[in-house]
């Protein structure tokens, strides 16, 4: 019998919920539809059943929706009655009386609001967000701070008061209420960093990181000894790109508080990727300087090197001077740290620079062979040194051994990105040699690699080598090609040159023309002709973009103008270009934040073009 019982209260709980449910549907398709007179009924039929505050709400819109104010003053006043302690009632109420243009009385029950506050976090916080629901901002200000009063340190409504200072625009106030928030606890920082960081983003003048950083450094120098402040102008500082004076506040800080050099090597990498080489020089030498025996030492020093390469390497930004100086450089720090495990990526990168800058092939073949059987050394590293070796091999004419150590890498880390790099090398040895149906069969696999770069570089390797040879009978333009190509690769730029003109010549209407403009871009770009790339970059863009290449080439030539003319106007314009004509280009991420960028908006601490070249 109980259990019957169980079963038939159960049945009916249900039942009347289901019940309740379809009407709240139909309440709401009748307000959509804008019949408020039929939802109206339902939704106080389902409030005095339920009390449930959502069917109060709505109730209250049909009747302001129909005007019927008298009514919702009977209704809101009887509510009040039942609830006195619900000090929303009362925002409602003066609403009422603010849409019958009656001020005075709206204002009188908003004071009364406030008057009745009590020292209840909840209550402040509801009674705050329904006067900011009605757009009544001043008087949401005014319930926090009287919340303050009342609550004194146990909660202070910071976060609360910023965010509504944000709606209105008032960002000294706002930062204020930050920069007081952590006065009271620096475990806010992230917080409140995230919070700027989305303001800012929204900042067109730039007029909030004006304020914010005339606002913190006076924090700094009021509150010499609170390390908080110093934090978030270095925070600050690098969002606006000025490391500089991030490096300067960071010191101090390292200083003050005898550190590692931790963050002054965290502030060296966020430059350096952002191109910002001598400022993250700087910060390493600071660290090298700092102490021998510091846990940052040998990091430093790696690192300092690392930057000087990737200043050559990416930002082909150097002389034949500056080179032998690097050679140098690497040479001392190797005796000095010994050729071990920790320093197999300076090794790397010393046969880097010395085959393919300084033509030392077989130095740096015999030093990277001795390296990578050094013990001890993660089995990631001695994968990506025999990749180098690889190349350096191809450099030298000796392509088996090449070849055998793409396979290597390729076999030891299958679908990997170093895997996939190694196949995709690999293949391209074999277009090279000529093997074109062996080297596109490769390709159409990589064609599916996670990896987006790869992926597009095999796609378009393999459509050049599919598209001249599948109807053509003669592939003797695409070996010219291919030849051309691996020249480029040895740094035999004239032959490269001359092997490009000859196609051209012969083969005036072949299907490799574009391929070929291209190809003359790389070579101009070597040799530091940057406005004779651009040159050939905006042939194929007008001529062939309906071609594989046209957003490869606006891209080269967006980088060009950014990086290497500093014409960031023309720059602007390209990634534009991108954006609208290619919009499902790899290139379309990159240029979006590079051209936001450049139109002055802060969308991040990374910015350099490594991430995409």
């Amino acid at each position: 019998m109980k259990n019957i019982l169980i079963i038939i209260i159960t049945f009916l709980s249900f039942s009347c919920y289901s019940q309740t449910n379809d009407e709240s549907q139909l309440a709401m398709e009748y307000y959509r539809n804008k019949e408020y007179d039929k939802a109206s009924e339902i939704y106080i039929k389902l409030y005095n059943k339920n009390k449930v505050k959502i069917y109060y709400n709505y109730y209250l819109y049909c009747l302001f929706e129909l005007k019927e104010f008298d009514e919702a003053e009977k209704f809101v006043k009887k509510e009040i009655k039942k609830a006195p302690e619900d000090l929303t009632l009362l925002v409602d109420y003066g609403f009422i009386f603010k849409s019958k243009s009656q001020p005075d009385e709206a204002n009188k029950q908003f004071d009364n609001a406030i008057k009745k506050i009590m020292p209840d976090q909840v209550q402040i916080i509801n009674l705050a967000n329904a006067f900011i629901s009605k757009r009544e901002n001043e008087y949401a200000e005014l319930t926090y701070l009287k919340g303050r009063k009342l609550i004194r340190d146990n909660y202070p409504f910071n976060l609360e008061l910023a965010n509504l200072y944000e709606i209105q625009r008032n960002y000294q106030k706002m930062i204020d209420e930050y920069l007081d928030l952590l006065t009271i606890s620096d475990s806010y920082i992230q917080t409140v960093q995230n919070r700027l960081n989305n303001t800012i983003y929204s900042d067109s003048d730039s007029s909030l990181v004006k304020i914010l950083k005339s606002s913190i450094i006076k924090r700094v120098q009021k509150y010499s000894d609170v390390s908080i402040y110093s934090e978030l102008l270095i925070w600050l500082y690098i969002q606006d790109k000025d490391f500089k004076n991030a490096f300067t506040y960071s010191k101090s800080l390292d200083k003050r508080n005898k550190e590692s050099g931790e963050r002054i090597i965290s502030l060296a990498r966020i430059a350096a990727s952002n191109l910002a080489y001598e400022i993250a020089l700087e910060c390493y030498k600071y660290v090298i300087d700092k102490d021998k025996d510091g846990d940052f030492f040998i990091v430093a020093k790696n690192e300092y090197l690392n930057t000087l390469y990737q200043k050559i390497i990416i930002a082909n930004d150097y002389s034949e001077s500056e080179i032998i100086e690097l050679e140098k450089s690497y040479l001392l720090t190797l005796n000095e740290l010994g050729q071990q495990a920790s320093t197999i990526s300076l090794i790397k990168e010393l046969s880097y620079i010395q085959t393919f800058y300084l033509n030392k092939s077989d130095e740096a073949i015999a030093r990277l062979e001795k390296a990578i059987t050094i013990s001890g050394i993660k089995p990631s590293y001695v994968f990506e040194a025999k990749l180098v070796l690889a190349d350096i091999y191809l450099y030298s004419g000796d392509l088996w051994t090449a070849a055998i150590y793409y396979a290597q890498v390729e076999k030891s880390n299958e679908n990997s990105p170093i895997g996939y790099e190694a196949k995709f090398k690999k293949s391209k040895l074999a277009y090279y040699s000529g093997d074109f149906k062996w080297a596109e069969a490769q390709l159409d696999v990589l064609k599916a690699s996670t990896s987006k770069l790869i992926a597009n570089d095999a796609f378009y390797l393999s459509s050049i080598i599919n598209d001249n040879t599948a109807l053509d009978t003669i592939t003797t333009p695409l070996e010219m090609y291919s030849r051309a190509e691996l020249s480029i690769f040895r740094n035999n730029d004239s032959l490269a040159e001359l092997i490009l003109d000859s196609i051209a010549k012969q083969y005036p209407t072949h299907s490799l023309s574009d391929d070929i403009v291209f190809l003359k871009s790389k070579i101009c770009e070597k040799s530091k002709n940057y406005n004779k790339a651009v040159e050939y970059l905006e042939k194929i863009v007008k001529d062939y973009s309906y071609d594989i290449l046209a957003d490869d080439a606006l891209y080269e030539m967006a980088k060009i103008y950014d990086y290497q003319l500093n014409d960031k106007p023309k720059a602007m314009e390209a990634y534009k270009e991108i954006l609208i004509k290619y919009p499902g280009s790899i290139y379309v991420v990159y240029s979006r934040k590079r051209y936001r960028i450049l139109r002055g908006d802060v969308v991040g601490k990374d910015s350099g073009f490594n991430n995409q070249s």
